[in-house]
């Protein structure tokens, strides 16, 4: 049977954790109907990431699930794990989560679904849309760093788009290959790189509030790294001006245009789109246990 939806996790001294978020997954994706794998990428860890990752892949918890993990030695950057999980992904539609998982992976249908019925290109969760949805919030510095961030996002590419940030985001991978393979920001503002050339290319991007948890651990601090980020989003304005991604944005609309199953751009409301494989009172009872 071919594989339907491929889950990548980058992964940077993630050892103590790595487990809990594998086996959530892995526990997940065995009762769905579909066939689904899982990638790890060990962004040059200095713990042991990569073997507890593989040691989980090899027992019988991974049940149905093709499994995997791919290291490389040095370490280079949240992006560039990511492209690479994604650019060996082998099922049509391809979600990066966090390894910490602060989105639970429950939320999956909320960004799958819409891209799986044709309506989407890349959906992204949003922390922004519904603040509501929040259970364990950041501290105020660091929400308050997220927001100037996104702030100069919008400023500075004109994105509709109010979180950029938020660690869980689903491709068309048909589509959005190109724009993949073009990327050239490895670290902190890869997101932005990859949102803002698929808006460029016309593709159907869309925002989701999901339900999301602060982990303590988290490797960007919006404060201490705002150089740094707001140097790289003036560097993907630089590489647009200067025609960079011009034949990744030309590639995403030719496939686009021939794609199967996308169905003709539409300004309303994805119909009957799962909200989580959860519901909001079991949600809210695992927010009040945790807290």
């Amino acid at each position: 049977m071919p594989l339907s939806l491929s889950i990548i996790i980058p992964a940077y001294n993630e050892s103590e954790r790595i487990g809990k978020t594998l086996r959530d997954i892995l526990a997940y994706l065995d009762e769905q109907p579909a066939e689904s794998e899982l990638i790890v990428v060990d962004d040059g860890s200095k713990d042991d990431t990569a073997r507890v990752s593989e040691e989980i892949f090899s027992s019988g918890e991974r049940g149905k699930v093709e499994a995997r993990v791919i290291r490389y030695e040095q370490n280079r950057g949240k992006g560039y794990a990511v492209r690479t999980g994604l650019l060996a992904a082998r099922a049509p539609i391809a979600l990066f989560s966090d390894a910490d998982l602060s989105t639970p992976i429950t939320e999956t249908p909320k960004v799958v679904a819409p891209i799986r019925s044709g309506e989407y290109d890349l959906i992204f969760g949003s922390r922004a849309l519904d603040r509501g949805l929040i259970g364990v919030h950041q501290s105020w510095r660091r929400e308050q760093g997220g927001r100037v961030f996104n702030m100069i996002v919008r400023l500075a590419t004109r994105l509709p788009f109010w979180d950029t940030q938020c660690g869980f985001k689903a491709f068309r991978m048909d589509v959005c290959r190109p724009i993949i393979e073009a990327a050239k920001i490895d670290r902190f503002g890869f997101d932005v790189e990859l949102i803002y050339v698929a808006h460029l290319a016309g593709l159907r991007v869309r925002e989701w509030p999901v339900r999301w948890d602060h982990n303590e651990g988290g490797k960007v601090d919006y404060f201490s790294d705002s150089f740094k980020m707001v140097n790289e989003v003036r560097a993907i304005r630089r590489l647009a001006r200067e025609g960079f991604y011009d034949e990744a944005i030309k590639k995403a609309r030719d496939i686009a245009a021939q794609a199967p199953n996308r169905l003709p751009f539409t300004t309303g409301e994805p119909e009957d789109l799962p909200e989580s494989d959860v519901s909001p009172e079991v949600a809210r009872q695992r927010i009040e246990i945790r807290g």
